[in-house]
């Protein structure tokens, strides 16, 4: 296993990025940026025997800085939405920045994906940290966090999640990377296949509302793999809302979902120690510049986020996104790829 550390451009102000690539034995790469803790490149083998880069992004730092939709990143402190951007812990309410509507959104304007960490390369891995100082974007605790990546012989992405805290707080971490198996295209042909029986309800800013619908008769059934366009354009009210699939799915076990890449045959099956994941199929998406000179269009990614679920704090017997002062936070979510013949 090896792993190059080199620098990957750097920010507005100067600021130099680091990049760490690791390469497996079968030739599959990873690269993480130390800027927001970033999957940058996910190179694994396709059906013709090649590579193909199977996660969206840029080949300029300063995109990852500037652009929005969050490509690749660490998301924290706490990922996702929290209603009217407060939450009330031990008595205390906090107020949060509202940068998504009246809501929070993926930890407010300075949230993990937009900071350097410390990067390092371990034996077998790529380890990135940081320290989150009590009262960044107005949450309360020291938040020591460390994020691992691994990228086995077998192909196997492990990102592994540890937290620390010196203070209650609120922690709800994942990784915002954009697959797309073909490596280009929009993903509508992808097939997906998630064992769900339920999933969020959402309100008219893609909120949880607290009730978990089932899928039974819905768009939403993806107990038997569909392709994901299959019936995204249904005449249907929780669709309409978001612009398309952007909910949190109740998991009911380790395996949570697997994706399909029709062209190249590349195969992605997730597995997670938590118990939601949202499926976003790239709806607010706009047109940017993409890696080697391409341009990256509308529904050219789907988001599989591995997640507690969002607006837990305002919502009735959602799992707790609490991290008690003392208490150590660990969670790990693989991604496995194959090819189907």
């Amino acid at each position: 296993m090896a792993v190059q550390l080199y620098t990957f451009g750097s920010l507005r102000d100067g600021s130099p990025v680091t990049a760490a690539k690791l390469t497996n034995a079968s030739g599959a790469a990873l690269t993480v940026l130390d800027f927001g803790a970033t999957i940058q490149a996910l190179r694994v083998p396709n059906r013709d025997g090649g590579f193909t880069d199977v996660v969206l992004g840029y080949d300029d730092a300063k995109l990852y800085e500037t652009m929005d939709g969050n490509f690749g990143g660490t998301i924290g402190r706490v990922g996702n939405r929290i209603g009217k951007a407060e939450f009330s812990l031990n008595g205390k309410r906090y107020q949060l920045a509202k940068n998504d509507g009246e809501n929070h959104l993926h930890g407010g304007f300075q949230g993990f994906h937009l900071v350097p960490w410390t990067l390092s390369a371990e034996k077998d891995g790529i380890l990135c940290k940081r320290l989150s100082p009590d009262g960044e974007e107005n949450y309360p605790g020291n938040l020591s966090v460390e994020v691992r990546f691994y990228l086995t012989d077998d192909n196997r992405l492990r990102i592994v999640y540890d937290a620390d805290t010196d203070a209650d707080t609120l922690v709800n971490l994942t990784n915002h990377s954009y697959f797309n198996l073909d490596g280009e295209g929009d993903i509508l042909s992808h097939r997906l296949w998630m064992p769900c029986e339920r999933f969020a309800e959402n309100d008219g800013g893609c909120l949880p509302t607290g009730r978990l619908l089932w899928v039974d008769g819905t768009p939403f059934d993806f107990r038997t793999e569909k392709e994901i366009g299959a019936e995204i354009g249904t005449d249907d009210l929780q669709l309409k809302l978001a612009g398309g699939y952007d909910h949190n799915y109740v998991l009911t076990g380790k395996k949570a979902a697997v994706l399909y890449g029709p062209k190249t045959g590349i195969e992605m099956t997730v597995e997670t120690d938590l118990p939601g994941m949202q499926l976003y199929s790239g709806n607010f998406m706009t047109d940017r510049p993409g890696k080697n000179g391409s341009t990256i269009h509308w529904r050219e990614g789907v988001c599989l986020e591995t997640q507690l679920y969002p607006n837990a704090m305002n919502c009735y017997g959602f799992p707790s996104p609490v991290l008690r002062a003392g208490c150590h936070l660990h969670t790990e979510t693989d991604y496995v790829f194959g090819v189907r013949g």
